[in-house]
């Protein structure tokens, strides 16, 4: 009998989030995402060791200040790990922009641009590549600028109806709404009690996003990211795409249950369209605690782990 990872398979593009290589070859996702937290990580593992050495080589031998070299080595290093990546999927692979760019629409855009040419030099071609950059109104714009470039984006960080509308209206090829960490606020601010995953408002704010998009002609995919548990991934079956860690594969792969699908493009939204401009954008984000507070936690998190990898390779 099917497990209930082959099920989602079929109706959903099941996305691998980790850089871990051996997790990837067993679960064979479509695509796969990294970010700083999983490059850290990554860094740890054996399997990388040399690819890092070799980072820090080709930055020492590009040369620059000591800040521009670590900059430069990371960004190969993510490179790196996005190439091992690429020989194993048959899609796209995501390496997230410095968070610290977040509110810097043309460092952002220059910094993408850069992490393309340095795929492109090792024979990897756009087609196969996603650039991740946090959901502000400057990583927008700046995803609005490279689509036009035919630099296809994945903004991430994505925890309100108000950044996933700019989002589509910016014609960005992907966005990531994070489930479990909009369920996080909930549980630590409000009286929220959770019993099934229709009450999960992470689930919620995804169904609400996806709707949107069909019903209104948006080619933008939804990615839902970031789950707690199976049962937010069951509760967004025939999504676009989810991507989801090893060990929630692992729990479905091992589930032989049934797995109804749950979203389809011909459901229908109660949301008209609307084009936000920037006074809106962060008007209507400010409203949103929950989005506010999450945005600005994610994007401080993902610049502390930038930071230690940065002190892992100054200590090579």
């Amino acid at each position: 009998m099917p497990n209930k990872l082959s099920r989602l398979k079929d109706m959903t593009q099941v996305v691998a989030d980790t850089g871990d290589i051996e997790a990837i070859r067993r679960f064979q996702p479509t695509d796969a995402t990294t970010n700083p937290s999983l490059l850290l990580k990554a860094a740890g593992l054996p399997h990388y060791a040399e690819l890092l050495r070799e980072a820090r080589r080709a930055a020492e031998k590009q040369g620059g200040s000591d800040a521009e070299q670590l900059a430069d080595c990371c960004d190969r290093f993510a490179v790196a790990v996005g190439r091992e990546i690429t020989r194993i999927i048959p899609g796209r692979v995501s390496t997230e922009v410095d968070a610290r760019l977040s509110f810097d629409t043309q460092g952002t855009i220059a910094r993408a641009r850069r992490l393309v040419a340095l795929y492109e030099s090792l024979g990897i071609g756009r087609d196969r590549l996603l650039i991740k950059i946090a959901s502000t109104w400057e990583g927008i714009r700046a995803g609005e600028v490279l689509e036009k470039e035919g630099i296809h984006c994945n903004l991430t960080l994505l925890f309100s109806f108000t950044q996933a509308a700019a989002c589509a209206d910016a014609g960005v090829y992907l966005i990531s709404p994070f489930v479990g960490r909009i369920l996080d606020w909930h549980l630590a601010n409000t009286d929220l009690q959770v019993h099934s995953p229709t009450d999960d408002p992470g689930v919620q704010s995804v169904d609400r996003i996806y709707r949107y998009y069909k019903a209104h002609g948006y080619d933008t995919v939804v990615m839902g990211a970031s789950f707690r548990n199976t049962g937010e991934i069951e509760a967004l079956a025939g999504c676009d795409r989810l991507t989801i860690s090893p060990a929630l594969l692992e729990e479905l792969e091992q589930d032989s249950g049934e797995l109804p699908r749950r979203l389809s493009p011909a459901l229908e939204s109660s949301d008209t369209p609307q084009s936000l401009v920037e006074a809106n954008f962060r008007l209507q984000l400010n409203a949103d605690a929950m989005a506010t507070e999450k945005l600005a936690e994610g994007i401080r998190n993902f610049i502390a782990d930038q930071v230690r990898l940065e002190q892992q390779v100054a200590a090579l």
